[in-house]
């Protein structure tokens, strides 16, 4: 019984709680050894720590009687355009963004968040494709916001379909969202495929806001020409709102910087959500970083390619009945060799019983009760984050699977699942 006297909110009630800790619950009861440590691959963490140069110039800043004020709502201009000038070095010098189409935030979620309610409002609905960053989905459910699933298949590389997106928006549609590369099946969506998801939105008057938080993993070719070609018979600020994370390619998710790229009629209305949750983005990390981020690029893509070449480690070391049915990005998602048996209830035992850790595809899904019957992968597959563990440990996590293979048969035979 709760002690309060109160009623408490029926939107946050309706939302499905965190799933992470529960994984880490799960493992919490692994018995560790020092010949068998816990392997974990459930959230998409760097798996390295930021150059000593920023290091410092953090905690140079983090001291500074300067950054303890509060600073511009929309992020410090120097900020602001060294993001613009770093985009011009991923999306071509010719992208047309400019430091007043950016707004910078306290972590990309907060960007999302920020973004959808400058264009959306209790009752109306954003389409999301499923499996689904969860987060999103947490996010709308807590706005009164529908959320409109767009199934996407591993048969199609987990990458969603514009004529099945086209089919769902109705006048209650306000903006689709995507995640590129995705999290959390890793499928990197091609230029093709996001210009063409763009010209949907910009004909049926939709927002299309697009999370590239994992671009500067794509180590070949340019994410997309959004920036820098037209649309319909303006450009990208009529449709196009871009979502960034400082966290993942410089390795700084506990300082919490993000970025809203967009028209600048959306940005009046997000400087007022923004000036409502957070007055004002960490300042310690922005006067840390703009002056370091020129030289932080070789950084970047040498994590990158790491990082890369690490999926390509994961690849050679997973047992083939282990299938592989998406990858890129931090993450992997894969089918795993049980039919019959709830992703939910492997991840469990990976977790209890040998020590990896990773989130089931139910994680990414709707819940049974509202879920296409005929839609299986989420039960099927299981999602491997490889950034934020070392070769050696992928090397430790395919022997470990493959004596899942041989023993899990026989547990989940008997019926236990603990």
């Amino acid at each position: 019984m709760s002690g309060v006297r109160f009623l408490l909110s029926s939107t946050v009630k309706a939302t499905a709680p965190p799933p992470i800790p529960l994984a880490y619950q799960w493992a919490a009861s692994y018995v560790r050894t020092p010949e068998r440590p816990l392997i974990d691959l459930s959230q998409g963490v760097p798996g390295i720590s930021p150059p000593d140069t920023l290091l410092e110039a953090i905690g140079k800043t983090s001291s500074s009687p300067a950054a303890c004020g509060y600073g511009p709502m929309n992020g410090e201009a120097p900020m602001r355009l060294a993001l613009v000038n770093e985009m011009k070095s991923v999306y071509g010098e010719d992208a047309d963004i400019k430091p007043q189409d950016v707004a910078l935030t306290s972590g990309c979620n907060m960007a999302f968040i920020a973004a959808v309610m400058s264009v959306a409002s209790a009752g109306d609905e954003v389409i999301l494709p499923v499996p689904w960053y969860f987060n999103h989905q947490m996010s709308l459910t807590m706005l009164g916001i529908g959320v409109v699933p767009l199934y996407t298949h591993s048969t199609r590389g987990f990458r969603p379909n514009v004529s099945e997106c086209a089919s769902l928006i109705t006048s209650k549609t306000r903006a689709i969202a995507l995640v590129t590369p995705n999290n959390p099946t890793g499928a990197v969506y091609p230029p093709e495929l996001i210009k063409a998801f763009a010209e949907l939105a910009y004909s049926k008057n939709v927002a299309l806001i697009v999370d590239e938080t994992y671009r500067d993993l794509i180590v070949e070719g340019q994410p997309h020409d959004l920036f820098h070609s037209s649309l319909g018979d303006g450009t990208w600020r009529s449709t196009l709102i871009h979502l960034f994370s400082f966290s993942k390619s410089y390795c700084l998710p506990g300082h919490r910087l993000g970025a809203m790229v967009a028209d600048s009629s959306v940005l009046q209305q997000t400087n007022t959500v923004l000036d409502c949750l957070q007055i004002c983005p960490p300042r310690p990390i922005q006067l840390a970083l703009h002056p370091l981020m020129p030289t932080l690029r070789p950084f970047v893509q040498s994590t990158s390619a790491a990082i890369a070449s690490r999926h390509r480690l994961f690849h050679r070391v997973l047992p083939q009945s282990w299938s592989i049915k998406s990858q890129g990005g931090f993450f992997a998602f894969v089918r795993h060799p049980f039919p019959g048996t709830s992703s939910e209830i492997v991840s469990k035992i990976l977790a209890t019983r040998y020590g990896v850790v990773t989130l089931p595809g139910t994680f990414f899904a709707p819940t049974a009760g509202d879920k296409k019957t005929d839609w299986s992968d989420a039960e099927e597959c299981v999602r491997f984050s490889v950034a934020n563990v070392t070769d050696e440990q992928v090397i430790q996590l395919g022997l470990r699977l493959a004596e899942v293979e041989e023993e899990l048969s026989t547990v989940l035979s008997s019926g236990c699942t603990e």
